[in-house]
């Protein structure tokens, strides 16, 4: 019996990690200065999270410059290739499953899909630079048997200049890593890449613009989704890959699914309702879909105590309402 499962999803396309009872309930985990201990896990606990996604990153000067700087005694603990082990054992030690997630930030927050080198030696470079990123956190995903691993996040000039080099990264991380691989699309960047059919999900960072309201409405947002959904199922029937939402969020502001990616300092007033009505509706839209693999909340600190709270306009869900819609529906799924 179990056999005709797995073979029945095979056949669709799909993972069987993306039929209901078996989806990706994550929280991206946030790198802190110090280690994380029990105490931060068990807030995961709480709230039935079955994945975790730990992400190192790297650093880059300008948004011209092929020079990535990672792994260095300057960074965050949680940053670096020690504190993501320490992490991810942690983790896995309490029965949580990672998405291992190396990203890059470009200084001053400038958005990594504007990274484009001005000559084609400096191409090369950043190439070469990426790629040892890359391939070292593939021999840690592979020495701490984390269950997926993302190979970028929103680098659409990148991915559409250099596309020989992602086919060629993406063969030397299976060289390595035995485990499911996808990469982190921006919302408005998934259709353009070209690469899902190498890959094992298409990722995508959800962040949909749904609605102009100051204070929208469950159904109002679920109206919102249509269009949008209707393209994401397009795009999964033509790859056959289940479709992962490698982050999806809303803040806890007025207007919270206008621009739902911005990450400015704001001073939009607080929404906890808002954030809760955006919530439910991906819960309600996606979580019941077998092609649908589930996704990683935007984001999670790991100390829960002193992390979002009911004076909070930013993306964390924690100690907020839409905390207790995560927890019920990541508890349903």
């Amino acid at each position: 019996m179990v056999r005709s499962v797995v073979l029945f999803c095979w056949v669709l396309g799909v993972s069987c990690m993306g039929t209901p009872g078996g989806k990706i309930n994550g929280v991206s985990f946030v790198g802190s200065r110090e280690p994380a201990h029990q105490q931060h896990v068990d807030a995961l606990r709480q709230v039935h999270a079955g994945h975790a996604a730990v992400m190192p990153f790297g650093f880059i000067r300008e948004k011209d410059s092929p020079e990535i700087i990672f792994d260095t005694d300057r960074q965050w603990y949680g940053e670096t290739c020690e504190g993501a082990r320490q992490y991810i054992e942690l983790l896995q030690g309490n029965g949580i499953k990672v998405m291992l997630k190396p990203q890059l930030w470009i200084w001053r927050g400038l958005f990594t899909g504007d990274l484009e080198m001005p000559s084609e030696a400096q191409w090369q470079e950043l190439e070469s630079e990426y790629a040892d990123f890359i391939l070292t956190y593939a021999e840690l995903a592979r020495e701490t048997g984390v269950s997926l691993f993302c190979i970028g996040t929103e680098l659409e000039t990148f991915v559409r200049a250099r596309p020989a080099f992602w086919g060629q990264l993406i063969r030397e991380v299976r060289a390595r890593y035995g485990g499911k691989i996808t990469y982190a699309a921006n919302w408005d960047e998934y259709g353009k890449v070209p690469f899902w059919d190498q890959l094992d999900l298409i990722g995508i960072d959800a962040y949909f613009p749904l609605s102009e309201s100051r204070h929208p409405t469950v159904a109002e947002l679920r109206d919102g989704w249509q269009r949008w959904k209707q393209e994401i199922r397009t795009l999964q029937q033509q790859v056959g890959k289940p479709v992962l939402f490698t982050e999806y969020g809303y803040r806890s502001m007025d207007y919270t699914a206008k621009k739902p990616w911005l990450v400015d300092r704001n001073q939009e007033q607080v929404n906890l309702g808002a954030q809760a009505n955006a919530k439910e509706a991906i819960f309600e839209e996606f979580w019941n879909e077998e092609w649908f693999a589930g996704g990683f909340v935007w984001k999670w600190f790991i100390d829960h105590p002193k992390a979002g709270g009911a004076g909070d306009n930013r993306f964390t869900p924690q100690n907020k309402p839409a905390q207790e819609v995560i927890r019920q529906y990541y508890q349903r799924y």
